[in-house]
């Protein structure tokens, strides 16, 4: 089974719990497993050092990186930096009128601009074909 790692900001992940929700059922349908980093792991504030080395073994593990950045996050930019690093093909993801991310858009294979989570959805699922 292929996996996708999901970075989202860990302050804001409630933010997208919808998005988050419509990412499950898109990748399902193609037998794609989604791992939500920020939801799959809890770390202490002097572990940081296991985190990030989880996070990116978790990359290393993952067929390619969703990142959702309607909201600024420095750990999702390192996680996009990792996995641009180890080639794994990057989906930047953004809600249309936030602000544009050109480390971001220049690491990925392809953005993604939505206004609503069914636009999400059907920009994710003709995406998913592309890199099947």
């Amino acid at each position: 089974m292929k996996k996708v790692y999901f970075a989202i900001s860990y302050a804001n992940k409630d933010l997208f719990k919808e998005e988050i929700k419509a990412l499950e059922t898109v990748f399902s349908k193609y037998n794609i497993e989604l791992l939500v980093f920020v939801n799959n792991y809890n770390f202490k504030p002097n572990e940081e050092k296991e985190m990030m080395q989880t996070a990116f073994n978790e990359i290393d593990s993952s067929d390619f990186l969703v990142a959702e950045l309607s909201t600024k996050s420095i750990g999702v930019g390192i996680e996009i930096g990792y996995a641009f690093a180890k080639n794994k093909p990057i989906i930047y993801l953004k809600k249309k009128d936030t602000a544009y991310s050109t480390t971001a858009a220049g690491s990925a294979f392809a953005t993604i601009e939505y206004s609503t989570t069914k636009e999400l959805l059907l920009a994710v699922d003709k995406l998913i074909i592309t890199l099947s």
